[in-house]
């Protein structure tokens, strides 16, 4: 147990550099749409290009964001059910959610978007807007966010069986959103 711990460690550590990165992206999704609304408007200066980048940091933001959203355990989940459970329950709950929902769909999603990937990058295809950028860029995030979401997904699993098991310390405390 004590190498899949380990295992889960570097999982939390990357997906934490990529949340980082994926909040970055928000700030400079924000950055470009401001600077292309004022040069647009101001100057009467326009190129698709930066409205494509901007489509490019927000699937930024989703794909990679996701792993961390699930990784600080602030996922959306069924809160009539899940708050009146005891810690114990919360986490059994989570183990049934992760290994029959959200592993299979994430395998799958993987295996549906990495040949879109791959045929994305091998064409060179490009945006077909005038001045449009080239696809894969925004295509590699797709079986990128679904890996990482995967391997988040593993190591949640290998962190509540053993917490189950009393060799792992974990808050399971889960703050219900405001409504």
């Amino acid at each position: 147990m004590k190498h899949l711990l380990q295992f889960c460690h570097w999982v939390d550590a990357i997906n934490e550099k990529l949340g980082w990165l994926a909040a970055w992206a928000v700030l400079g999704a924000c950055l470009i749409s401001a600077g292309n609304a004022l040069l647009r408007y101001g100057l009467d200066i326009s190129s698709n290009a930066w409205l494509e980048i901007q489509w490019y940091l927000f699937a930024l933001t989703v794909m990679l964001g996701a792993a961390y959203v699930l990784r600080r355990n602030e996922h959306v989940r069924v809160d009539i059910i899940y708050a009146r459970l005891s810690g114990r329950g919360q986490v059994l709950l989570d183990l049934l959610g992760l290994v029959c929902f959200l592993l299979p769909v994430m395998l799958v999603m993987l295996a549906l978007s990495w040949p879109l990937f791959v045929r994305t990058l091998l064409s060179g295809e490009v945006s077909s807007n005038a001045g449009g950028l080239v696809r894969w860029p925004a295509m590699v995030l797709l079986p990128l966010g679904f890996a990482m979401v995967s391997l988040q997904g593993v190591a949640e699993v290998i962190k509540r069986i053993a917490y189950l098991r009393g060799q792992f310390a974990m808050d399971a405390h889960y703050e219900k959103p405001l409504q």
